[in-house]
């Protein structure tokens, strides 16, 4: 009886409960404010956004709050490490374009001089050539834009030719005096990570590594398998100069060098668990002679690959002191189309030392820290390195390594000061190599023909006195100094750099490096260390 009661009354008791909650959640603090939950308030914004909001809202003047946001956002990371970044809506495109290796373009390489659009280079395979674009035409007008002579700039005209693929580009050209109408249909342009991979000497191949992006692991074993049939036997990397990437990148290749199941490096933060990154697989060279190559310009991705290579003692890091970051950050996405680049962790290499170099005396210490150690003499001198971590590290066959600062090279190779004449200086500074080679290969073009490859460019194309005194007339516009009086060392070192940029005009990177390492102090270096090697 007391169940048939209970029955009766059941659905009445539900309502008198529904009705009392929406009556509490009327009353209750918060409840007509948009907040989540009818029994809490919504979370305090904190005092940046407040204030933000009040500035908005009250301030006397009108303002651009866009700016003064990403102005507070850079002042907070300021007080964090130097690679905590924020990447505003306008520069995030272009970052993550670098990592992902393509965009979407026309396929040219342009240069802006008297306030003119030069093509430079026409990517083979690209767009532009498939329409019938040619190195030396001169670009007058994107679709209805006008682009010469009206203080056009790099970022300009490349917000014109981007665009999605599939989609057209109207380009007027001005080719030998004629001008040209050309539609170019956009496609996905890659970014090659891997500048150049060739054989340096009999049975030793070269790969130079330019960053670690999403595509440079595709690309180092397609250059692998190239050099494999070429004869490789021994192996120099070059990380010059490569700020680093993706870390997962790096594993993969230190993958192909060492042995199976060696740790690479570890990560691990105040709110990210100890991370192992190990070999997996059976790699294409782990055995064979290695070298790789480093400066104060090789960073993150490049010093865990020197590191884990150096700790395992299976090649030679030869060069000078890497930039010394050992940090990992996580990249997340803004509501306002920017993204925060945040540190989470710390990486360890092998032996168990930190890369990372001290950043505790604030940003502008740390900006600094390249400088300083040219001033401090470490750039010619390798007892001067300051090694900041007195932890005893050793490698697997017990030899000490040092932490707190970047990888130590093995057999240090001093940085050559004396291309910081007065001469070669302002010849650099003013992009005189580049305006006077773009100019005289355009003249020439039938005259580089005879080359079948950078090879055979290499070895046999001579800088010759014409070409020498034709580039110091050139020069002489630029305000050069010293044209008339070269040292024996400014003469080499032009007559060096004029044919490796002639060689960039026929084969992009793959002919500068190919033609210009075959007088690098480093390059030398490895090959004669790799000969002593027992194959």
């Amino acid at each position: 009886m007391s169940n048939r009661k209970l029955n009766v009354f059941l659905p009445l008791l539900f309502a008198v409960v529904l009705a009392l909650g929406m009556f509490l959640g009327h009353k209750m603090p918060g409840s007509n404010t948009g907040g989540a939950t009818v029994f809490f308030t919504k979370p305090s914004k904190g005092p940046l956004q407040e204030v933000m909001d009040l500035i908005k809202a009250k301030y006397v003047d009108s303002l651009n709050t866009d700016d003064l946001q990403q102005e507070a956002i850079e002042g907070l990371l300021a007080h964090l490490d130097p690679h905590s970044i924020y990447i505003p809506p306008s520069q995030l495109q272009q970052v993550n374009e670098d990592l992902e290796g393509n965009f979407e373009g026309i396929g040219v390489e342009f240069n802006i001089t008297a306030d003119t659009v030069n093509v430079v280079s026409v990517l083979s395979g690209g767009p532009s050539e498939a329409a019938g674009v040619q190195t030396g035409d001169k670009i007058l007008k994107v679709n209805d834009s006008l682009v010469a002579g009206n203080g056009i700039t790099p970022d300009k005209i490349r917000k014109l030719l981007k665009g999605p693929a599939g989609s057209l580009v109207n380009a007027t050209m001005l080719r030998q005096q004629k001008q040209i109408q050309i539609p170019i249909k956009r496609g996905i342009i890659p970014l090659y990570s891997i500048d150049a991979s060739y054989m340096a000497a009999p049975g030793v191949g070269y790969i130079k590594i330019s960053k670690f992006s999403a595509t440079t692991f595709d690309e180092f074993l397609g250059a692998m398998r190239k050099l494999d049939k070429a004869g490789m036997k021994k192996l120099i990397i070059d990380v010059r100069q490569n700020p680093g990437g993706f870390l997962d990148a790096a594993t993969r290749i230190a993958d192909e060098l060492l042995d199976d199941q060696r740790l690479i490096l570890y990560t691990k933060g105040k709110d990210y668990p100890r991370t192992d990154y190990k070999t997996r697989r059976p790699g294409m060279f782990e055995k064979g002679g290695l070298a790789i190559l480093t400066d104060e310009g090789s960073a993150s991705a490049s010093e865990i690959l020197a590191g884990a290579i150096q700790d395992w003692d299976r090649g030679v890091i030869i060069g000078r002191r890497t930039f010394g970051k050992g940090l990992v950050q996580e990249q997340y996405d803004l509501d306002n189309g920017g993204a925060l680049r945040l540190t989470v962790a710390r990486y360890y290499i092998p032996s168990g030392r930190s890369i990372q170099k001290p950043y505790g005396n604030g940003h502008a210490n740390y900006d600094d820290d390249i400088i300083d150690r040219y001033n401090h003499g470490e750039m010619v001198n390798k007892d001067s390195i300051k090694i900041t971590d007195t932890v005893l590290y050793k490698t697997h066959e017990g030899r000490r390594v040092y932490g707190g600062g970047g990888i130590t090279p093995d057999i240090f190779i001093p940085f050559d000061t004396s291309r910081f004449t007065p001469t070669l200086t302002a010849i650099y500074t003013r992009n005189t190599f580049s305006n006077f080679v773009y100019r005289y290969f355009t003249a020439h073009k039938d005259d580089f023909k005879q080359y079948k490859d950078a090879e055979a460019f290499a070895k046999t194309f001579q800088t010759s006195p014409e070409l020498l005194n034709e580039f110091k007339e050139y020069a002489k516009k630029d305000s050069i100094p010293g044209l008339d009086r070269l040292s024996i060392h400014d003469e080499t070192e032009i007559r060096t750099r004029l044919k490796a940029m002639l060689a960039r005009q026929l084969w992009r990177t793959e002919g500068f490096y190919e033609t210009v390492n075959a007088t690098d102090p480093m390059v030398k270096k490895a090959l004669e260390v790799l000969e002593k090697e027992p194959d």
